[in-house]
């Protein structure tokens, strides 16, 4: 049974600037207020926000240490230094590392990239690595979506007589790692105009920094912006400023000329006649490149990544499909596990948290069961396993609760743990796992409120269906690409009804199929698909009206594209919203 949600409807724009503006654009009053309720307002903003522009993206030499990262990569490869490019296992990391090393492979042959293990090594910059790049005669190591805290490991290669760039866009501590260059937009002391960039964002700025002090023309730089949407669409950085010019003509990118790795994954996906959005990003291009470094290795996605011969591709993107498909079948069974686990809890109903162990579980995975508990029991979640000797895994939380100074506040009994509100890894002693929990759940139980664990729906605004013209979906496509900062509009409509034709849709029958009607116009229907909402279905085929909040989106079909409502929740009639 799906949890109960709340409603909450945005206040709406100044009637007399939504007005003004709906005449200005000639578009519908409810279009002119999505603008509005953005903070667009004028002509002028609404074609800026409509028709991004490459000359809008700020200058890299405003990211605090640019210029000494952008000198001592010029002597590198002045003096044919070997480079190292050094990055994360995750879809934004391995994005950054195939950028960056794609673009300076071109200007310098004495270049490599590394990858650490996620299971050897873990997260970040690792001794393991450092070594290898000493072994192998490294002496420059650009760190990508990385390095920001490594203050001991960053003195440990200059010892070595390493030298490290880092470009990162995590929080920092007070103290920066001893580097030549820490490129960080987040740092206290960098007053760069838009401090979200992803980490593969931050390495692009310095390869456009870079680019720029070589006189080497920007369009050379526009075939990584296939590589720059797939980072910023995974790693939920804002869909704003500068990003959203990127992410813009970086599906552009995607969709006309996608390199050789990212086309084999978009047929793997079963997009190859689509036209790709971040949603496709997200959820089917992304979670395979993720699922190389959760299954095998981060190196398997940037091999891929920089491919420049077909059938390497596609034997790579095989290999990595594979990957995503065991990935798929070993979460599920663990979910499956893991929903018993709690249901079944003789603590269950008075808990505010939910932590879980099995030292057998997948550690690829648990990230992905934790945010599963999260969406089923609404709660901060922490699932864990055992590895190299340790208790270790990954926390996820709900909106208004903040994840990592839960975790922080028990700080003396873990080995380490790092993250941020809504997500965290953390690793500690198996001696320590009874008192973790308890301290763990008393400190949830302490902050948390009865508001935060009511799941709220934010809704922009009410609609009507006769509102739902071609002409309104076509201007609704343009404020794509949509994410965080500017998430895809949701809508309410009242008092609706299936045509009769609705049916139970999926391998469980949890969906609903749905041809929905508004009394007014009962010859007009439209589609809509309800994922996990097959509780309705009887209400809906008796001729019962319900109210529903959806969002608007594209369906294919054959081949054919079609205007399909994926409604997010419904509500009887009879309920309050």
């Amino acid at each position: 049974m799906a949890i109960d949600k709340k409603w909450i409807v945005k206040q709406p724009g100044n009637p007399a600037i939504v007005r003004q503006l709906a005449s200005d654009l000639a578009i519908d009053m409810a279009l002119s207020n999505l603008l509005v309720q953005r903070n667009i307002k004028t002509f002028a903003e609404a074609k800026s926000f409509f028709r991004p522009k490459l000359e809008e993206l700020h200058d890299p030499f405003l990211i605090k240490d640019m210029d000494k990262a952008v000198a001592r990569l010029d002597i590198a490869l002045t003096n044919s230094e070997k480079i190292l490019v050094y990055g994360d296992y995750d879809v934004d990391g391995t994005t950054a590392v195939a950028l960056v090393f794609s673009f300076l492979r071109n200007l310098h042959t004495n270049i490599g990239y590394y990858i650490p293990d996620r299971y050897d090594e873990g997260y970040g910059v690792s001794y393991k690595g450092i070594d290898w790049a000493r072994e192998n005669g490294y002496t420059l190591i650009i760190a990508l979506d990385c390095g920001i805290k490594a203050v001991e490991k960053v003195s440990y290669a200059k010892s070595l007589g390493i030298e490290f760039i880092i470009c990162d866009h995590h929080l920092p501590d007070e103290r920066l790692p001893d580097a030549i260059a820490v490129l960080d937009p987040k740092r206290p002391d960098c007053n760069y105009p838009f401090d979200d960039l992803s980490g593969c964002g931050v390495g692009f700025k310095l390869m456009q920094a870079f680019a720029s002090t070589k006189h080497i023309p920007f369009i050379q730089l526009i075939p990584l912006l296939d590589l720059l949407v797939v980072s910023i669409a995974s790693d939920l950085v804002l869909m704003t400023g500068e990003n959203r010019i990127l992410a813009h003509y970086g599906l552009q990118q995607l969709n006309e000329s996608p390199r050789k790795g990212l086309l084999s994954i978009i047929k793997l996906s079963g997009l190859e006649k689509h036209v790709i959005t971040i949603d496709d990003i997200v959820f089917k291009i992304g979670p395979r490149i993720n699922a190389a470094g959760r299954m095998e290795s981060g190196k398997t996605a940037v091999d891929l990544l920089i491919s420049r011969n077909d059938d390497e591709a596609k034997s790579i993107g095989d290999t990595i499909n594979t990957h995503n498909n065991d990935r798929k079948s070993i979460d599920r069974e663990i979910t499956i596990e893991a929903i018993e686990m709690t249901a079944t809890a003789s603590d269950f109903a008075t808990r505010n948290s939910t932590v879980l162990y099995n030292p057998i579980w997948h550690k690829g995975v648990l990230g992905i069961v934790a945010s599963r508990l999260v969406e089923t029991y609404y709660r901060p979640t922490i699932v864990l396993t055992k590895s190299n000797g340790f208790i270790t895994g990954s926390a996820r939380s709900i909106p208004g609760f903040d994840l990592y100074e839960a975790i922080e506040s028990c700080a003396d009994l873990l080995e380490n743990f790092g993250g941020h509100m809504y997500a965290a890894g953390l690793t500690l002693k198996e001696s320590n796992f009874e008192i973790f929990c308890s301290r763990f759940e008393d400190f949830v139980k302490k902050k948390i409120t009865a508001e935060i664990l009511t799941p709220i729906i934010n809704i922009d605004t009410f609609l009507e269906f006769k509102q739902i013209t071609p002409k309104f979906f076509r201007i609704l496509k343009q404020f794509q690409p949509f994410g965080p900062g500017n998430m895809s509009p949701v809508f309410i409509t009242q008092n609706v009804y299936d045509n009769g034709n609705g049916r139970r849709v999926g391998t469980d029958a949890g969906h609903l199929k749905l041809e929905l009607i508004q009394e007014d116009e009962p010859h007009r229907h439209i589609s809509a698909i309800a994922f996990n909402r097959a509780e309705h279905f009887e209400h809906l085929r008796s001729g019962n009206p319900v109210d529903i909040c959806y969002s608007i989106a594209e369906n294919y079909y054959r081949g054919i594209a079609n205007i399909q409502l994926r409604v997010r929740d419904i509500k009887l009639r009879e309920e309050i919203i």
